[in-house]
């Protein structure tokens, strides 16, 4: 009898389930907090049960800080609406609209019908070409700013590869790990150099401030792309190999069928190399901003600027097709962005709007002093500091993650008197392998929205690769950090 009827009344009874816990937890308050902390800790337990349990929708378990914050007197409505307008939430719309643009030309089958011609159409290969480009991507611009690039062309291969049926073959599983392949190894490629991913900026910048002294590019890619390396070839084993092997196979038909598909694409229309253009142009300056606001102070870039400057350009530079009037569209109009998926910036609005409120109330240094008067024994820190990385970084905005943490990790070595490097990079580096849930980094969320993934699925891969993470940068940081710096 229960049974049908929690089938039938899924949902509210899971949302009851967790209002009962987080309440429970706030009128306990088992850790004696302030009763703000005890707030917001309450509403993020409750957020991140909805979140894991796939109650309501996640972009609207995200909005909850809208209604919760001002009711419950922690945040005022126009101070917690900020976080909403928060500049990646508009990296993410321009990052999109450049995806909605290659999507509609066709450029992304132009590209993934090649991408499967270099690879070959057996699943593995496919996946570990991804991987492969994906992470090389990554080492030089944003996580997020590599997955919107390949989003869009790893579609387009889902629905090549899906035409040609073969019995035996396990089509869910191919484009699940197509999908994590791209996001996964966004955030891994990022760790390999300074600028691959934003929280290595921000502990590089704090590090350097605090210490005068200076971090080179050659000394963290020495340490961290054999790092990034191994883990990439990790990801594929796990996924491909051990998890969910498609067992796709190569056959003549498929390979047919790509030449048939690339014949019938003809030569590139305006269209489509305009839209090129514009992705290259956007690529290019993400690749060298630092070098143009270096050499001049006339404008000053940064990625969310860029991302916006090829929103709007989209919608300016004309297709070179006209319509019954004689009037050239642009490459995009307003009524093509109905495909966005709109829920993935309310999501990260909610995750950064959760992270700033933990922080104001002083939850995460809670957590630094109890771990800095964990253990004297440095191994295990730095074990201890990569495990608790990894894991806080998939509820929470990793950029502030290493914001506030990077004065307590620095601390902690001060007063231990080691190298605070030896803190630091483990902190940094566990803050862009989270990979068990959507909110986790900006690049798990972009594939989440694909279908493609289910929850149990994200958190099945993401622990393996938490785990294999957490291992491998804490035996890479004890054993070089000290030869490299």
């Amino acid at each position: 009898m229960f049974k049908p009827l929690f089938s039938q009344y899924k949902s509210q009874i899971l949302i009851f389930i967790g209002v009962l816990i987080s309440f429970g937890f706030w009128y306990l308050n088992p850790f004696a907090f302030e009763s703000a902390s005890s707030k917001v800790l309450s509403i993020a337990i409750l957020m991140i049960f909805l979140w894991v349990s796939d109650a309501l929708p996640m972009p609207v378990v995200a909005v909850f800080p809208l209604v919760l914050f001002p009711l419950f007197k922690i945040s005022p409505l126009d101070a917690t609406a900020k976080s909403f307008a928060n500049p990646v939430i508009f990296l993410f719309f321009g990052g999109f609209m450049l995806g909605l643009a290659i999507e509609k030309w066709h450029l992304h089958r132009r590209i993934a019908l090649n991408i499967i011609r270099l690879t070959g159409t057996k699943g593995d290969r496919i996946v570990l070409g991804f991987i492969l480009a994906t992470g090389l991507l990554s080492m030089w611009l944003s996580n997020t700013a590599t997955t919107m690039m390949m989003y869009p062309i790893a579609l387009s291969v889902i629905a090549v590869i899906a035409k040609n049926k073969q019995e035996g073959a396990n089509y869910p599983f191919f484009n699940m790990t197509i999908m994590l392949a791209i996001a996964y190894a966004s955030n891994i490629g990022g760790i390999a150099t300074i600028i691959g991913t934003p929280p290595n900026v921000a502990y590089i910048g704090y590090f350097q401030t605090k210490y005068g002294s200076e971090v080179d590019f050659m000394s963290w890619m020495s340490i961290a792309t054999p790092l990034s390396l191994i883990l990439l070839f990790a990801l594929y084993f796990v996924m491909v190999k051990w998890l969910y092997p498609s067992n796709i196979i190569a056959i003549r038909e498929s390979e047919n069928l790509m030449n048939q598909e690339i014949k019938e694409l003809g030569p590139m229309s305006i269209a489509e190399k305009r839209v090129l253009f514009v992705f290259i142009l956007t690529a290019c300056l993400w690749i060298f901003r630092s070098l143009i606001n270096g050499v001049q102070s006339a404008v000053k870039l940064d990625d969310t600027v860029i991302a916006m400057i090829a929103a709007i350009l989209l919608f300016i530079i004309p297709s070179g097709i006209r319509n019954h009037e004689g009037v050239q569209s642009p490459l995009l109009r307003w009524e093509d962005t109905g495909k966005m998926a709109w829920g993935i910036l309310l999501l990260f609005g909610g995750g950064i709007c959760l992270a700033e409120a933990l922080e104001k109330v002083g939850l995460i240094s809670i957590l630094g002093d109890w771990l800095s008067g964990s253990t004297t024994n440095i191994f295990l820190l730095i074990c201890l500091i990569t495990v608790l990385s990894i894991f806080i970084s998939e509820v929470m905005s990793n950029v502030a993650q290493v914001i506030v943490f990077a004065p307590v990790v620095s601390s902690m070595a001060d007063s231990l008197h080691i190298n605070p490097l030896l803190l630091g990079i483990p902190m940094t580096l566990a803050a862009s392998c989270a990979g068990m849930l959507p909110m986790g980094t900006p690049p798990n969320a972009i594939v989440f929205a694909s279908n493609h993934i289910k929850m149990k699925d994200m958190i099945k891969v993401g622990f393996v690769m938490n785990v294999i993470s957490i291992i491998l940068i804490t035996l890479f940081v004890w054993y070089f950090v000290p030869l490299v710096f």
